[in-house]
């Protein structure tokens, strides 16, 4: 099996650094996103990917569950732990877990054609939050899906099933807020890589079934959080 994973050495940068240089990192590594539609066809599997946090927050614990799809049964699940390097920064969190899911990446054996990360995408202050950070390293599409919302503004979310608002910062739509159940709270869908903010959308409603969250989502949140 041919690896995508870190294939543009040019997009390849140190994780053991200042915030100020994290910032840096991410100021660059924005130009490399890809919103627009560059998914594979046909879509096989999809994946979430979650992080939680062991030993008072010294140990980074990282979740990768891939399905199949349509059926979205779990065929596969890795979990990989590092010692936390980098403090917690609102904003640089894709620093203080990418490294642990690089690692739970690297020991799959079926990669992923689409990953729905909890977390941001360019819904963030510098258009790359972990999904669209993940994306651009892996080559993957990939969707953020968060449970709350970073930045931006936007207005009341229709109450019906797969409904949504757009989700501004200024004049740009960074995301949706996207109702995934009558009388639930919405999400915040929004581009992570390869792909563009409809289809993102779509692809979040196809991977959430009964509950709030993508089922990708909560395959992950189980293995993350232990």
């Amino acid at each position: 099996m041919t690896r995508i994973y870190l294939m543009n050495s040019l997009l390849t940068h140190p994780w053991d650094v200042s915030p100020r240089e994290a910032i840096a990192i991410q100021n660059r590594l924005r130009e490399a996103v890809i919103r627009e539609d560059a998914l594979p066809e046909p879509i096989r599997y999809v994946a979430g990917v979650d992080v939680g946090f062991e030993a008072g927050g010294t140990v980074t614990r990282a979740a990768i569950a891939v399905l199949e799809y349509p059926g979205l049964a779990l065929v596969e699940s890795r979990l990989a732990r590092l010692p936390t390097l980098f403090p917690y920064v609102p904003g640089l969190l894709s620093f203080r877990e990418i490294p642990a899911l690089l690692k739970a990446w690297e020991a799959l054996d079926t990669l992923p054609d689409l990953i729905l990360a909890d977390g941001q995408g360019i819904a963030h202050p510098r258009r790359l939050g972990l999904a669209s950070h993940l994306g651009v390293l892996t080559g993957v599409a990939t969707i953020g899906v968060g449970k709350t919302r970073l930045i931006g503004r936007h207005d009341e979310v229709p109450g019906g099933r797969g409904e949504w608002a757009p989700l501004m910062e200024g004049d740009e739509c960074v995301g949706a807020v996207l109702r995934t159940r009558p009388g639930v709270k919405p999400i915040y869908v929004s581009v992570g890589h390869r792909i563009s903010l409809e289809t993102a959308v779509a692809w979040v409603m196809r991977c959430t079934r009964k509950y709030r969250l993508p089922e990708t989502t909560r395959q992950a949140h189980r293995l993350a959080s232990g």
